[in-house]
């Protein structure tokens, strides 16, 4: 396979996206989509790529987290459970979303604007009080939401995932991101599943992306589980919230 300059550079480009992302438990398709739309990447190209990716850093983030004792399974599997099949129904849809879109942008521009503002005071008061754990129903209710609007929006849902378990309290930031990370891996793999048509056009420098995304990966979540401070992992989620929106506002 000869590699053109505009292979490297993407390969470049998802390997400091997925580095960032996964620092909080996200793989990083919203990133991912933004580069390819801005390097002009065709878009029939632009979402399986984003979803392959996906899997991968996920799956890192999913064992990274595991392995340093964050994740919470009884935090995990409603959210799971309705997200799946919802995330794959959508998956099969292709409908005109610019309205939806840009409310979606909004939304996660004010909660990255909050989070980077307010990550010191909700640090502290994280520090003194014990997480409820996510109700039931509650939890199955949004999980088939999120998983709906990945399908839709060609994302693992983890841009809406862990602002909801931060906002309303319900685990504490580090387990967020380690919930956030295998709830990208199911629903990634769900709407990647329900685009079976869309599978041919995975490009071929795709193994080259795969591993840059790999080592940004296992940066990413060295970074998220070890040194990061749970300030430092929400001002870095903020930050992952406004790339989100920047790339639903202008997509």
């Amino acid at each position: 396979m000869a590699l053109t300059g505009l292979d490297v550079l993407l390969a470049v480009a998802f390997f400091l996206v997925a580095t960032l992302f996964s620092s909080v438990g996200h793989a990083g398709a919203s990133g991912y989509l933004a580069v390819m739309g801005l390097l002009g990447v065709v878009p029939g190209v632009m979402r399986p790529t984003a979803l392959a990716l996906n899997i991968l850093v996920s799956s890192i983030g999913t064992w990274r987290f595991a392995r340093a004792g964050l994740f919470r399974w009884n935090s995990f599997w409603p959210f799971a459970v309705a997200s799946i099949p919802c995330a794959f129904l959508a998956g099969t849809l292709h409908l005109p979303a610019e309205w939806y879109k840009r409310l979606v942008a909004l939304a996660l521009l004010v909660g990255g604007v909050q989070l980077i503002l307010r990550a010191h005071a909700a640090a502290d008061a994280e520090a003194q009080r014990s997480a409820p754990g996510v109700p039931l129903v509650r939890g199955l209710l949004a999980g088939a939401a999120i998983g709906t609007l990945a399908g839709l929006t060609g994302t693992g849902g983890g841009i809406f995932l862990t602002p909801l378990l931060l906002w309303f309290g319900w685990v504490a930031t580090r387990n967020a991101a380690a919930v956030t990370a295998p709830f990208v891996l199911v629903n990634s793999i769900a709407g990647l599943s329900g685009q079976t048509v869309l599978l041919g056009n995975l490009p071929p420098a795709l193994p080259l992306w795969l591993g840059a995304v790999a080592l940004g990966a296992l940066a990413g979540t060295w970074l998220g589980t070890r040194w990061f401070s749970v300030e430092a992992l929400r001002r870095a989620l903020g930050v992952v919230l406004l790339v989100a929106a920047a790339k639903m506002g202008l997509g």
